[in-house]
């Protein structure tokens, strides 16, 4: 009898849980919409619950359609993308200085990348703004 209620209460445990699948292939660098996924009532580890979490979000790798959609394989859309010119921002106190740099990498708001300054052909680091720009910072 016990051995029963231990296994009726775990599938009831499980029913509520569910897993994000990709309908279709999506390609790295396309946002995922509503038609894009669906909620499966399997449970895998490390993939996405929620369909408001995955949708609007872009694919890091490619998903394949029936297969799991796992953290760490989406993110934010970005913003910038590889050797874009990009305005650099260099703001502290009363000093302000912008200039055009090109982006080394790809990335979406509030991530960090690789930026060259054109004029000097320096390497630095920044984060990336909401409008596009890129912050940099001592």
């Amino acid at each position: 009898m016990r051995r029963l209620v231990a296994l009726l209460v775990l599938l009831a445990g499980q029913s509520g849980a569910e897993t994000v699948l990709a309908t279709r292939t999506i390609r790295p660098a396309e946002i995922i919409t509503a038609a894009d996924v669906r909620l499966d009532h399997s449970v895998t580890e490390g993939a996405y619950t929620r369909l408001g979490v995955v949708i609007g979000q872009e694919a890091r790798v490619a998903l394949y359609p029936g297969r799991p959609v796992m953290k760490g394989s989406i993110g934010r859309p970005a913003l910038v993308d590889r050797n874009q010119i990009v305005e650099l921002v260099f703001d502290t106190g009363s000093l302000r200085i912008v200039t055009e740099g090109r982006a080394l990498g790809r990335g979406g708001s509030g991530e960090r990348i690789r930026v060259m300054n054109v004029s000097s052909r320096t390497v630095l680091f920044g984060t990336i703004a909401v409008d596009g720009s890129v912050e940099v910072t001592r």
